[in-house]
């Protein structure tokens, strides 16, 4: 709604899209302390609707003309001048004159063409959104209404395991192994640790997911991490030759797929991050990129969530905890 106080009198726009009430719902963190929940659409799907506007009080308003447009835009909050729309379909709904009480208008977009998948993160937000405009001399009244859209885009390369050595001269030598490095959004990562030589006091290690935002392009580019989850896989030293497997649902976690330069403005990546840390409060890292995509069907988002953390069965000394833990944030020391 559009107050437009001192410049005559205006109107409410209301904007009801065809089967909004069958289509799935998608909640999104909008802040630390919103959310909203907007209309799930898909790459080709049509965008129609019905556009209702009531001019208040029982009095008329002159325009220059109605329109609605299908916006796909990027915004990027370190500067908000650099909104760029890589999407933008129009439509005339009324010639230029006048209105009075309430008149409706219907429309559609067909075969709307949805090249990326909607995404509200730390300094970037791509958004697809209906906006109805009335356009006026002095000020035009507008409202929007977004929608949420999904990309179903399977990786194009093999999927394969991951298994690296890693270590300190003389004095810690361990090698890990992931099943593959592209997992999608309800997949399970299963894993090992080898500890090949031990020759520090480890006192526990953690696994954690990183995201990784970068917008904007050099010199004026930036990049965003924040630890989607941490959990501890290991409680106590160590001996050499000793196994340890790593078992970590997915589902439950706020995760994105994985996104590279999107129109050249963001790239959204994630990593697996393992942590050793000595009795002297040492930290020692490891990250490797993994992809994240989403699929649709059995393995898809329609499949019931592990409602728990698992790391395999429990042993003896080192205990393999099952816990998540605090955020935290270091360098590299491998």
């Amino acid at each position: 709604m559009s107050l437009l106080f001192g410049l005559g009198p205006t109107a409410d726009i209301d904007i009801a899209l065809d089967g909004e009430d069958r289509r799935k719902l998608i909640e999104v963190r909008l802040d630390k302390d919103r959310k909203a929940k907007y209309p799930l659409y898909l790459d080709g799907e049509s965008v129609s609707g019905k556009v209702k506007i009531h001019v208040r009080d029982n009095k008329r308003i002159e325009h220059n003309g109605i329109k609605v447009e299908f916006v796909g835009m990027i915004e990027l909050f370190s500067d908000r001048s650099q909104h760029s729309e890589f999407a933008s379909l129009r439509q005339e709904l009324a010639a230029p004159g006048e209105i009075r009480g309430t008149t409706s208008y219907e429309f559609e977009f067909k075969n709307v063409e949805k090249q990326y998948e909607s995404y509200f993160g730390i300094n970037v937000k791509l958004r697809y959104f209906v906006r109805v405009s009335i356009t006026r001399r002095l000020a035009d009244i507008s409202k929007e209404k977004d929608v949420w859209v999904y990309s179903y885009r399977m990786p194009t390369d093999a999927n394969q395991s991951i298994k690296m050595e890693v270590g300190i001269e003389d004095a810690l030598h361990i090698e890990f192994e992931y099943n593959k490095n592209k997992y999608h959004l309800k997949d399970v990562i299963i894993g090992k640790i080898y500890f090949l030589l031990v020759r520090i006091k480890v006192r526990h290690m953690e696994l954690s997911i990183i995201r990784r935002e970068t917008t904007g392009s050099p010199p004026n580019q930036y990049n965003e991490s924040e630890t989607i989850t941490k959990f501890e896989i290991m409680d106590g030293a160590p001996a050499r030759g000793e196994t340890i497997p790593i078992r970590l649902f997915l589902s439950g976690f706020e995760l994105t797929p994985t996104y590279r330069d999107v129109n050249k403005r963001f790239s959204t990546r994630y990593y697996l991050n393992l942590v050793l840390i000595d009795e002297e409060n040492r930290r020692y890292f490891k990250q490797q990129e993994v992809t994240i995509y989403r699929v649709k069907g059995e393995m898809g988002e329609d499949m019931p969530e592990p409602n728990a953390l698992t790391n395999g069965d429990q042993g003896a000394q080192p205990n393999y905890a099952q816990h998540a833990g605090n955020v935290f944030n270091g360098a590299m020391r491998f």
